[in-house]
């Protein structure tokens, strides 16, 4: 009870203190209009340079007037002369004002300045005799005023929610943030270089649907005015990318939102990033091929190298993936061996195992879909990639010709968790409306992840769609494995959030 007691007093002075700066600061900027210097007034600053510029090319710049923009970050009051460090997109350079280089009104203004106020210079290029390369300011200038202190040691903030909550405080603070969504964007520009090289075309398809389809999720539920009909924001781009493969589109891609309105975790966010993919003449085997050359363009075109390390262990994305069926998995690792059993023996292997089998999951695919979820999929460290899953969990995937018990599926799964999941996709018209019913069945005795009847789907299927191997993969995912990032929310930006009133 005591140390709740003293914590509480810490945060009420805590408070207090944030409220007293809060008050100082808007004071001087009242100064500043009263005196006609509103730095909210200011619209534009013409720089010429960014501090990377300053440290990569010294030997050009040196003794050369360069104009920088930023945010001040420190500063050090030495008498008639300062140091400041100033903070851009790039990096952080030591600014130096000296009293007679900016003259004694401005130099008197610099130094009620406060730290993370945005400011423009203009100065010469130097090396102090510390051997720091630094600019001598000569023009300064207030371009924005910062009203809310920064904290001075984000990730020493007990409440680390904030960190996702005001993300424009973390990446203020914190350089290695920024650098996880830099390299974030790379990853997804070079997504977007391999596609494009293979002759894919990039599109776009609907957020909103009547319908939702092309994934086993609950989605969320919104409605339309003018319609007056409920609409589901999409939980999978699948659907309409192979209604383009119909159309004569042949290799289509599509980088996009999706939403799922499910769990929150570690792995999870209501809200996503996926590419999805689908070429016309090919099967999951080609796309096996395809997911490993993406991810290995990726890697060493964004980070040099297909070795990462990622929560401690060195992760191999080199040519080469594992590749095993499920049947092969379970049976390695759960020792069942599913090949050889009937649907009556398989339920008596898995009860023998003791595991909890659900309602209406009694069938030979349920039971080996649960083996492989109970006993391998935590196994599987290194990129491998698991194949041909039963026809129950594989609505939207074509049937093995030498086994309609299974489908030419595949998902990749890294350090245990599924990167990406992929088919030789199902183009017979007959087969799905008979699966969609099957889902229908699923959904109307409660599953509310049940895929819903798809009609304008299966009559484009009607209209033909050829051989085609198609693709989904989550980009947060890899993204979270090639910067070593423990959790989704460190990569996305503005991670789904429960208000801080409830």
């Amino acid at each position: 009870m005591a140390e709740q007691h003293q914590s509480q007093q810490e945060n009420e002075q805590t408070a207090e203190e944030l409220h007293e700066l809060k008050r100082i600061r808007r004071e001087k900027l009242a100064e500043l209009q009263q005196a006609g210097a509103d730095p909210f007034r200011q619209v534009r600053f013409a720089r010429d340079h960014h501090t990377v510029d300053i440290h990569t090319r010294f030997d050009e710049l040196e003794g050369k007037t360069v104009r920088l923009a930023g945010r001040m970050m420190s500063k050090r009051i030495m008498g008639k002369a300062s140091f400041s460090d100033l903070s851009d997109r790039y990096g952080r350079l030591q600014l130096y004002i000296k009293r007679d280089n900016v003259g004694d009104e401005v130099y008197k203004g610099y130094k009620k300045f406060d730290i993370g106020d945005i400011i423009g210079v203009s100065g010469e290029v130097f090396r102090t005799q510390k051997g720091e390369i630094s600019v001598a300011v000569q023009e300064l200038t207030l371009l924005s005023k910062n009203l809310s202190p920064l904290p001075e040691k984000w990730h020493g903030l007990k409440d680390t929610d904030m960190r996702y909550r005001q993300r424009y405080v973390d990446l203020i603070i914190n350089p290695e943030v920024r650098e996880v969504f830099e390299k974030r964007s790379a990853i997804v520009r070079e997504i977007r270089n391999f596609m494009d090289a293979r002759g894919f075309m990039e599109v776009e398809t609907p957020c909103l649907n009547t319908i939702p389809g092309g994934a086993a999720a609950r989605p969320f539920i919104t409605h339309h005015n003018a319609l007056d009909i409920d609409m589901y924001m999409r939980i999978a781009t699948e659907l309409h990318l192979k209604r383009l493969i119909v159309g004569g589109f042949e290799q289509v891609y599509e980088i996009g939102r999706i939403f799922r309105n499910e769990g929150m975790d570690t792995r999870h966010n209501p809200e996503f990033t996926t590419i999805e993919l689908y070429q016309a003449f090919t099967d999951y085997h080609g796309m096996m091929d395809i997911t490993e050359d993406m991810v290995v363009h990726v890697c060493e075109k964004v980070l040099g190298t297909t070795k990462v390390t990622y929560q401690g262990i060195e992760l191999d994305f080199a040519k080469g993936w594992k590749r095993m069926t499920m049947a092969e998995a379970v049976k390695e690792y759960a020792g069942i061996d599913f090949m050889a059993l009937s649907a009556e023996q398989a339920l008596e292997a898995v009860k023998a195992k003791g595991l909890e089998i659900e309602k209406g999951k009694e069938s030979w695919g349920d039971l080996m879909s649960l083996c492989y979820d109970e006993y391998v999929e935590s196994k599987l460290i290194q990129p491998t990639f698991i194949t041909d899953y039963p026809v129950e969990i594989s609505p939207l995937a074509k049937r093995k010709p030498s086994d309609p018990r299974l489908t030419e599926r595949f998902e990749c799964f890294v350090y245990g968790r599924e990167l990406c999941n992929a088919f030789s996709e199902l183009n017979d018209p007959i087969d799905q409306r008979g699966r969609f019913e099957h889902q229908a069945a699923l959904r109307a005795a409660g599953d509310e992840e049940a895929s819903m009847m798809d009609e304008d789907f299966l009559s484009a299927l009607e209209y033909g769609m050829p051989p085609t191997g198609g693709m989904g993969m989550g980009i947060d995912r890899l993204v979270m494995f090639l910067t070593d990032s423990a959790s989704i929310r460190d990569v996305l930006l503005f991670p789904t959030m429960r208000p801080i009133d409830q």
